[in-house]
Formats: structure tokens, sequence, C-alpha cells
């Protein structure tokens, strides 16, 4: 590799991993979710065996720091209050005056679950950049939006995010009372199926970027972990919202215990992401 050559991976239009070789010699690789994540590029030096971490700086890595775990305190909150309302739906019948008990549950859980969304996207965000001369991680000026889909991690994150804001027009609608089976369908059920597949869209996205490219199993990678139960979590919603369409014939769900349980152990999934998210951070 000559000075300055650059060997990039990952899938389509995405890089997730870039290794070349800095003005001073050596090799450095980037990694799209180590960087956002624990703040650190892989540097070898001319002459060294094995490669060593080079940090962010102060400044950005606490940014990180702090944004993880928000996230992460949020989608274990989030995904515990779902898994509580799953359960009081199982035990409530419908149209039950407590009814609106779980309901409620639900909302405070999904704005858990926007929270964490939102400060995953903010983490994608204020990811340091590296210099391609020096091969260091520069910091830059914190940043409340932006716009990148030619990112992995910007489109993943930002997908995620719209999937708990479409969740939230789901969970606000339950609070409606007297609907008809179309009325339902289209004001709860609908929404309930987009953000499972915007849920969905964003856990591949995240798969692709911590496999660098075709998802695969990756047993030692904590981020594949994290990613992974985290999808297993969104499959379990879309079987959850597919088993809670509203029949128009009778009025009523296709299997009401599937619905709750495929709530019930896909926020699960997510409550336990979010415990190992707390352990997926930029050291001190």
């Amino acid at each position: 590799m000559s000075r300055f050559e650059e060997h990039a991976e990952g899938a389509g239009p995405f890089t997730t991993r870039v290794t070349w070789r800095p003005a001073g010699g050596g090799t450095a690789v980037w990694e799209s979710r180590r960087v956002r994540k624990r703040g650190v590029l892989d540097v070898r030096a001319p002459g060294e065996a094995r490669p060593r971490e080079r940090r962010a700086d102060v400044v950005s890595r606490g940014r990180l720091r702090r944004l993880n775990a928000v996230a992460a305190l949020a989608f274990t909150v989030g995904g515990a209050l779902f898994a509580l309302g799953a359960a009081l739906s199982e035990h409530t019948p419908v149209g039950s005056a407590s009814r609106p008990v779980s309901v409620s549950v639900y909302f405070v859980g999904g704005l858990f679950f926007n929270t964490g969304g939102y400060a995953s996207l903010l983490q994608a965000i204020n990811t340091p950049r590296r210099d391609r001369s020096s091969g260091v991680l520069a910091g830059r000026r914190w940043r409340w939006w932006s716009y990148e889909p030619h990112r992995i991690d910007w489109l993943s994150t930002f997908t995620l995010f719209a999937g708990t804001l479409v969740f939230g027009v789901n969970l606000l609608d339950s609070f409606l009372t007297g609907l008809s089976a179309v009325q339902t369908n289209r004001l709860v059920w609908a929404p309930d199926m987009v953000g499972c597949f915007l849920f969905l869209i964003s856990g591949h996205l995240a798969l692709v970027e911590v496999c660098h490219g075709r998802p695969g199993i990756r047993a030692r990678d904590l981020g594949w972990w994290i990613v992974a139960v985290n999808q297993l979590g969104s499959v379990l919603f879309l079987v959850s919202a597919l088993a809670a369409f509203t029949r128009p014939a009778t009025g009523s769900p296709v299997n009401i215990d599937i619905a709750n349980w495929g709530t019930f152990s896909g926020a699960l999934c997510f409550c336990a992401g979010g415990i190992l998210q707390f352990f997926e951070r930029p050291g001190a």
C-alpha cells in the first residue's frame, strides 16, 4: 500500500471500513461503528507487529459516552415498559375500564424509545472524523441535526429514529375509542406496520455496518450481538403487528395472544440490547 492509498470495505454505496497509510508510515484502520461507539482507530506504526488504539480527543469521547449512556438507558427502560404494557394487555380484556392503563404504559415506553432513537442519531451526527494525513480522529463542533444519507451509520440511526416517531403515532391513536375495524387498521395498525418495517431496515443497515458487507455471524463482537438482539426484537414486533390486524368481518384481532407475546418478547430483546449497549462505549 503506497502513501495515502486506501482500501475501502462495505456494501453498495456505503463504506464501513477503510485501511490506509498515514503520512508518518504504518497503517490506520477506520471502522464506522467502532469510531461512533468507542471513538478509536486501530493504528500500527512502522515496525510494530500489532495495532494499538488511537483515541479521539477528550471532548469527542465525552460526547459519545454521554450519548451512548442516554440511548442505552432509554432503550432499556423503554423495552421494559413495552414488556409491562404487553403483560397488562394480555390480562386486560378489550373494552375493559382498566385498558387505558396498559395503553398509557406503552405510550411512556414509546417516549423512551423516541429518546433512545434521537440519542443514537446524535451519536452518528457528532462522530469524530478521520484525518487522512495524520491518522487521527478530529473532533467536530456540536450539531443537533445533519443530512448525510450517504453514511450508513447516519441512515441506520435516522431510520431507527423515524421508526420510533411512527410508533408514537400508533401509540397516540391507541387512546382513541369507539373505532370501527377499518378505522383501527388505518389509524393504529398501519402506523405500527410502518414502524416495524423502519426498525427492520435500520437493523439490516446496522448489520451491514458491523459486518462490513453481507450480514453474518460475528460472535466475538459485542456490537454484533447488540445489533442482532435488536433485530430479533424488530422481527418479533413485526409478528406482533401482523397478529394485531383487525378483521373487518369480526371486528377482532387475528390473534391477540400472539400480538401481546410478540410485543412482550420483542420488547425484552430491546431491553437486553440496551443493557449490552452500556458496555460498548469509549474509554475514560
